[in-house]
């Protein structure tokens, strides 16, 4: 696997990166330069600041990338239980590595990566895919369409359930979901390829939910989507973080509404970071918002 658009080049609206449209066109290497001017030495401290000091999820001098090619660079984490963080930046910054690295799907070269608090923290670095989702309750929504479409909404659900010791416990995972998504419910038995709208996207998030995770990567969950269906998923998020007590770390091209979600915003450049701070930070900083919200 690839990081998004790695070494991608030519020119876009920087519609690319906010979702609003200030009608200028700013190529790729032109974000990706002018975004690496604004880059500041983050410190450990600004990393554990916005995570109260209470890392649930850390990233520690992380060196990772594909083959031997190095994309993240000392790279550090910090997000605490039940919080929110949002990896924006232009194309090939390193940002769908980071959920890729956390979740076992590149190569690491040093550094390590933690989940849990005091006595109960984990090191997780080196844990196969599989064994991050059973073990250690860590889930990966995927950027691409990702549901069976000739399979049955529920047989879809039952599938996130792959892990389990039984079908049986998979059912009763289904169950618990059909109760949360009344409108799933009411397509089990239809095949998932008539979901329209931003339906495919909940089957998706709702599949990972079946091994009941700590942590979810979302990996792009607008993208593709109207407006409307693009608010309906941010609302699913904020429930399955205020309800479910969700820890979600997601990958967002659309910057201003992955900042307003989220608790921790990060700017990465070039598989470093250039900005940490709050989501509302971010959103208000004149420079962030010059190269991925419009301003």
């Amino acid at each position: 696997m690839t990081d998004e658009s790695e070494g991608t080049k030519g020119v876009a609206r920087t519609t690319g990166h906010h979702g609003g449209d200030n009608g200028a066109a700013i190529s790729i290497e032109e974000v990706a330069r002018q975004a690496k001017e604004m880059a500041v030495a983050v410190t450990e401290a600004q990393v554990s600041e916005p995570a109260r000091n209470e890392p649930f999820v850390m990233i520690e001098h992380l060196k990772a990338g594909y083959g031997k090619m190095e994309i993240l660079h000392d790279f550090n984490l910090q997000v605490s239980r039940r919080q929110s963080l949002c990896l924006i930046g232009p194309n090939g910054a390193g940002k769908s590595t980071i959920l890729h690295s956390i979740y076992g799907f590149t190569n690491i070269f040093s550094g390590r990566i933690s989940i849990g608090e005091g006595d109960d923290k984990r090191d997780v670095t080196a844990l196969s895919s599989s064994d991050k989702l059973k073990s250690a309750g860590i889930a990966y929504i995927l950027q691409d369409k990702s549901v069976f479409p000739a399979m049955t909404v529920e047989e879809n659900l039952w599938m996130g359930g792959y892990l389990m010791d039984t079908p049986d416990q998979a059912k009763q995972a289904a169950e618990k979901v059909f109760e949360k998504y009344q409108g799933l419910a009411e397509r089990r038995g239809q095949p998932a390829g008539v979901l329209s709208g931003g339906e495919p996207r909940l089957l998706e998030i709702s599949r990972a939910l079946i091994m009941d995770p700590e942590v979810l990567l979302v990996d792009e969950p607008s993208i593709g989507l109207e407006p409307r269906f693009i608010d309906m998923v941010f609302e699913i998020l904020v429930d399955l973080q205020n309800t479910e007590n969700k820890t979600i770390i997601m990958v967002e091209q659309n910057a201003k509404k992955g900042l307003e979600f989220a608790d921790i915003g990060y700017v990465l450049v070039a598989g470093e970071i250039a900005i940490a701070g709050s989501g509302d930070e971010l959103l208000e900083n004149p420079q962030v918002g010059r190269l991925f919200l419009g301003g």
